[in-house]
């Protein structure tokens, strides 16, 4: 069975990779994942703060984006508890790039456009094979406009499109006004491709202490469902390869995230709970499913539930909210 696709202009042997997250920082687990079958490995954020070592403005910004991401989880507390610097972050690409034999993937979280993103350039010399940049824009400022908050995300990927060669994918939140106009912008600011989407962990407060509290809750199969809106909703209006990240669980979830337009599947949450033999089985189901159903190739079915392919795309926009809704039945 062909699962092959490609990526970022990377041709891998499956659509199944390690996303974001702690995994790769021990090289033993980065070799466990190549060999269950991860088609990439996606190494864990550097964090703009990791770099400048500013501070923040205020308190709360710093404890807001202290576990805001996945990939974050359990060694990104604070500052001066950080397992990778960015020494350490380049070296730790080498040694991975070294250990196995599929593409590395480095990743960069931040959002304003000055001299850190050149640290791009970095990643590449380390060797990685491309780049996710991984937007996080939080805007508290109500002279911020919702115009101007896109125009500083779209200037920071023009930085680091000039910085490198490697190809760039943008890791995005759900939370534009008009996100296949903001895709479309992405792609002429040079992007190479999209990630679908981040996840902001909410901080709870703890009304005792009177302190704020970073919570963490890993993704379920019920996160998927964004992702298939508006995977479904760009495929087709943008070029940029897409993949998913977040409540992919299961072969079904991939397989619904293809048919909705991704190229690429991301797996983390599913992986730091049952380990990377996961993959294994993930292969084994899809290669199963699409023999079943007569698919020769990966390619057959992608797309094929999008908004432009869908047989019913209303199941997409308003008409769905409407029935979904007026039909509840207590």
């Amino acid at each position: 069975m062909n699962l092959k696709t490609t990526y970022l202009g990377l041709r891998l042997d499956n659509p199944l990779m390690a996303g974001a997250s702690p995994l790769p920082n021990d090289l033993d687990m980065a070799r466990r994942l190549e060999d269950a079958g991860a088609a990439a490995i996606v190494m864990p954020s550097l964090f703009e703060e990791q770099i400048t070592r500013e501070q923040f403005g205020t308190i709360y910004d710093l404890e807001a984006g202290s576990e805001s991401f996945a990939e974050a989880t359990t060694y990104f507390a604070r500052l001066d508890d950080l397992r990778l610097g960015p020494d350490h972050y380049l070296e730790q690409i080498r040694k991975v790039k070294a250990a196995v034999g599929i593409p590395v993937i480095g990743s960069l979280n931040g959002v304003t456009p000055s001299g850190w993103l050149e640290f791009a350039g970095q990643i590449q010399e380390a060797g990685a094979d491309a780049l996710e940049l991984n937007l996080y824009a939080l805007p508290t400022d109500p002279g911020v406009s919702a115009e101007g908050v896109e125009q500083g995300l779209l200037d920071a990927v023009r930085t680091v499109k000039a910085a490198v060669t490697l190809p760039v994918a943008v890791k995005l939140s759900p939370f534009f006004t008009s996100l296949p106009h903001f895709a479309k912008a992405l792609e002429g600011a040079g992007a190479n491709g999209l990630v679908l989407f981040n996840r902001f962990y909410q901080p709870d407060l703890d009304i005792e202490a009177l302190e704020v509290e970073p919570s963490l809750n890993l993704s379920t199969p019920s996160t998927l469902r964004l992702r298939l809106r508006w995977l479904g909703t760009l495929y087709g209006q943008t070029a940029l390869p897409m993949a998913v990240s977040g409540g992919v669980h299961s072969a079904e979830a991939a397989i619904k995230a293809i048919m909705a337009g991704a190229t690429g599947v991301q797996l983390v949450s599913a992986l730091l709970l049952h380990g990377p033999g996961l993959l294994k089985t993930l292969r084994a189901d899809l290669e199963r499913w699409l023999e079943e159903h007569e698919y020769d190739s990966l390619d057959m079915m992608r797309g094929s539930m999008s908004l432009t392919k869908c047989p019913n795309p209303q199941a997409f926009e308003r008409a769905n909210y409407m029935r979904v809704l007026s039909g509840w039945r207590g």
